[in-house]
C-alpha cells in the first residue's frame, strides 16, 4: 500500500514532521521505542499533534497493545487509529494503561494540561528520543521548525568511469545566516551506510562542491552507485537544499547535468520517456526512507492506462535500484511516456538514458500533482495577462544540434492538453508556430523544433509552449514538457523538463508570475550558474519570456565570484524581450579574470527589471554536452 502520510502541500509547503520521522538518524531510536511500545501490557495512545498515523506508517506499532487512543481537540474525534476510535483525552485514566505513548516531540508541554489524569503508575514514552542532536537543529527553540529540516537526496555515483560532483553556493547566508555546514551520510546500492561527515559551508556565498571521487579517496570506498542524504544547518530564508549536479567520466565523452530533486515524495511522477530503440531507459529507483518498499508498492505504467506493471521485490531503507524500461514495459518506445507510481516512498527520482553507442545522460521526471483541477478562468483572461503560462525552452543551434520538445500531462486533472509552440529567434522576432491542437492524456507526440523552426534567421533561438485555447479551454496552469538535445554528429544527447510560469506581468494571479524569494509578481532575476573546471567549457542560454509587454530589453549583469563568493569581474548583457541570448563563460570573461577566479568559480546572473529563464550545460571532447535548467535564490 502506498505509504499514508502528507508530505507536501502547495499551499503550507513542505512537511517538516514527514522529515523529524523519516530522517536517517531518527530511525535506530523509533525502532527502540516501538519495542518498548509492544512490550507494553497496555498501551495509551495520546495524539495532540495528529503524529501518531504517520510515525506508524514508518515504525508500525502491529505488536503494540493499544486499549486506547486518544487526541486533545474535539473536532478530531471521528479519527481511528489502528482500529481505535478517537476519544477525548480526558477519559484516559479510565483504562489505566501501564503505559502512555505521547505522539509529540514536546511531551512534556502536551502533558501538562492532562498529567493529573494519568495513572502515576503508567511508564511516559513519547517522541523526544528520534530528536536530532542540538548540534543538527537550525531553530532550537521550535523543533518542528522548517529550518530543522533543510534536507535533500543526491544521486551519487562513483563506478565503471562515471563520477558525480554537486555545485552550489552558501545562499542562506544572504538571508541572515551565519555558519551554515552539510551533515551528509552516503548510503550504498543495498542502503549501507559508506560515510558519514560534515561540509563546513565557509564565508557568506561561496561555492560548495562534494565530488564523488574526493569523498571515494577520502573515505578508502570502493565503487558505489547510491544516494547522498545532505542536511543543511544553520539557515535562514530557504529550507530547500538546491544544487547542481554534473555526471562525467574519466574521458570527456561522458557528460551530463541534472539538479536538485523536490525534497518531498509524491504519489505520482510523470515525464519519463520510454526508450527509443536503440537505447534503454534505467530509472534509479531509491527508498528515501528508512523502513524497506515492500513488493508490488512500486510501479509503472504507461501514460493514460490503468495497466500497472508493479516491483514483485522488495526495495531495503535507503537502497538504490536500477528498473530498466525495456524489460519491464517492452511493448513501449519513444515518443511513449511513462507514469510511475512511486506511493510517496522516493523523492524526486532520476532517470538514465543509455544508448547503444555506450553513451548516456541523466534527467528526472516530475511531481504529478494529485490535487488540481480544470481553471476555466484561465481560458478568459487573455486580455489581462496575454500568452498567460509560458514554457521557455532553447532552440539550440541547428547546424550542430536537434531540438526537440514532448509535451508531458503533470497532472490527474489533465485529460486533454490544448497546445501550441511559438518559435522566437535570438533577438525576440516570432517566426513560426506549430499547434499541436488537442492533445489527448496518451498522446506520443513529439515536435522536431529545429525543424519546425522554419524562417529563423539567428543562430539560435528559443520557443514557448503556450496554452492554445482555440483548440480547448482544459487548463490548470500546471504546464510541463521534456525537451531532448541532440549532437548531430556524435549522437550525444541531454535532457531537460519543467513547468510553465507567467513571466514578466505586473498582474498577478493564483501566485504568478512567481517568486522565489517573496510574495508574486516575480519581476527580477538571481541565477546560479556553476562553472566547470577545464578542459570543460561552460554556456548558458538566457530567455526573457514575456506573458504580455515588459521593458524592451534586459538590464543583466552577470557576476564572476571565487569559492569565497568575491566578486572578480562582471558583464553587462542586454536580451531583447522575447529573445535569447547562448553565451560561453570563456568568451564573456576573459583569461585573467578566470585564472583569477581559481578553482570552483560560479557566476550569479542578476537583473532588477525583468523575470529571465536560464538553462546551463557543459561541452566536452568528442561532442559531448550536458544541459538543464538553472535555479535561482
Amino acid at each position: 500500500m502506498p505509504l499514508r502520510i502528507e508530505t507536501f502541500r502547495n499551499d503550507v509547503g513542505g512537511s517538516a514532521v514527514y522529515k523529524a520521522l523519516s530522517h536517517p538518524l531518527a530511525a535506530p531510536a523509533a525502532h527502540t521505542l516501538v519495542a518498548k511500545l509492544a512490550a507494553a501490557q497496555s498501551l495509551a495512545v495520546y495524539d495532540p499533534d495528529g503524529i501518531a498515523a504517520s510515525f506508524d506508517q514508518f515504525y508500525p506499532l502491529t505488536r503494540a497493545n493499544i486499549a486506547f487512543y486518544s487526541v486533545q481537540n474535539v473536532e478530531q474525534l471521528g479519527r481511528r487509529f489502528r482500529e481505535q476510535p478517537a476519544r477525548p483525552v480526558t477519559e484516559i485514566a479510565s483504562t489505566n494503561p501501564a503505559a502512555v505513548f505521547v505522539a509529540s516531540f514536546e511531551p512534556e508541554r502536551r502533558l501538562a494540561a492532562i498529567r493529573h489524569l494519568v495513572p502515576k503508575a503508567a511508564e511516559i514514552f513519547s517522541l523526544e528520543p528520534l530528536k536530532l542532536p542540538p548540534e543538527l537543529q537550525t531553530d532550537k527553540a521550535r523543533y518542528l521548525s522548517a529550518l530543522n529540516f533543510a534536507t535533500n537526496f543526491v544521486f551519487f555515483r562513483d563506478e565503471a568511469g562515471h563520477h558525480t560532483r554537486l555545485t552550489t553556493a552558501n545562499y542562506w547566508t544572504r538571508y541572515g545566516a551565519t555558519e551554515v555546514s552539510l551533515w551528509c551520510r552516503l548510503f550504498g546500492r543495498d542502503g549501507e551506510t559508506l560515510a558519514t561527515w560534515t561540509e563546513s559551508c565557509g564565508a557568506p556565498e561561496s561555492s560548495i562542491v562534494i565530488d564523488s571521487r574526493d569523498v571515494r579517496a577520502r573515505f578508502g570506498l570502493p565503487a558505489f552507485t547510491g544516494q547522498l542524504f545532505v542536511h543543511a544547518v544553520g539557515v535562514a530564508g530557504h529550507d530547500i537544499v538546491k544544487y547542481a549536479l554534473d555526471t562525467y567520466g574519466d574521458d570527456r565523452k561522458t557528460l551530463s547535468a541534472t539538479h536538485d530533486a523536490n525534497s518531498w515524495p509524491a504519489d505520482l511522477y510523470a515525464g519519463l520517456p520510454a526508450p527509443a530503440a536503440d537505447e534503454d531507459v534505467i530509472l534509479w529507483l531509491q527508498n528515501s526512507h528508512p523502513n524497506a518498499i515492500p513488493p508490488h508498492d512500486f510501479g509503472f505504467a504507461r501514460m493514460g492506462s490503468e495497466e500497472i506493471v508493479r516491483i514483485d521485490r522488495a526495495v531495503p531503507p535507503f537502497a538504490t535500484r536500477a528498473v530498466r524500461m525495456r524489460a519491464l514495459l517492452p511493448s513501449l518506445s519513444w515518443p511513449d511516456q511513462i507514469e510511475i507510481h512511486a506511493g510517496k516512498h522516493v523523492v524526486r527520482p532520476r532517470y538514465e538514458v543509455v544508448a547503444n553507442t555506450g553513451r548516456s545522460h541523466i534527467a528526472h521526471p516530475n511531481v504529478e500533482r494529485t490535487d488540481l483541477a480544470n481553471d476555466p478562468a484561465l481560458a478568459r483572461l487573455s486580455g489581462l495577462v496575454g500568452k498567460g503560462h509560458i514554457l521557455p525552452a532553447p532552440l539550440l543551434p541547428g547546424d550542430r544540434y536537434t531540438s526537440e520538445v514532448l509535451p508531458t500531462p503533470m497532472s490527474t486533472a489533465q485529460r486533454e492538453l490544448p497546445l501550441k509552440a511559438i518559435i522566437f529567434d535570438c533577438d525576440g522576432e516570432r517566426v513560426a508556430e506549430h499547434r499541436f491542437g488537442l492533445l489527448p492524456r496518451d498522446h506520443r507526440t513529439a515536435l522536431d523544433v529545429s525543424t519546425a523552426a522554419t524562417g529563423l534567421g539567428t543562430p539560435y533561438g528559443h520557443f514557448e509552449l503556450v496554452y492554445d485555447f482555440d483548440s480547448g479551454a482544459e487548463a490548470d496552469g500546471w504546464l510541463h514538457a521534456l525537451f531532448r538535445y541532440r549532437n548531430r554528429q556524435s549522437g550525444h544527447a541531454a535532457e531537460t523538463s519543467f513547468g510553465s510560469h507567467m513571466f514578466n506581468l505586473p498582474l498577478t494571479y493564483r501566485g504568478e508570475p512567481q517568486s522565489y524569494a517573496g510574495p508574486p509578481p516575480g519581476l527580477s532575476t538571481r541565477l546560479f550558474l556553476r562553472v566547470a573546471p577545464k578542459p570543460w567549457t561552460t554556456f548558458c542560454h538566457l530567455i526573457y519570456p514575456v506573458s504580455g509587454s515588459w521593458h524592451p530589453e534586459s538590464r543583466t549583469v552577470l557576476l564572476l565570484r571565487n569559492a569565497n563568493g568575491n566578486e572578480i569581474a562582471h558583464a553587462e548583457l542586454r536580451i531583447p524581450a522575447s529573445g535569447s541570448r547562448l553565451w560561453r563563460v570563456q568568451d564573456v570573461f576573459d583569461e585573467t579574470s578566470l585564472a583569477g577566479a581559481g578553482a570552483h568559480p560560479y557566476v550569479i546572473v542578476r537583473d532588477e527589471t525583468c523575470r529571465l529563464f536560464g538553462y546551463h550545460g557543459v561541452e566536452g571532447g568528442e561532442g559531448a554536452f550536458s544541459l538543464d535548467h538553472m535555479f535561482g535564490f
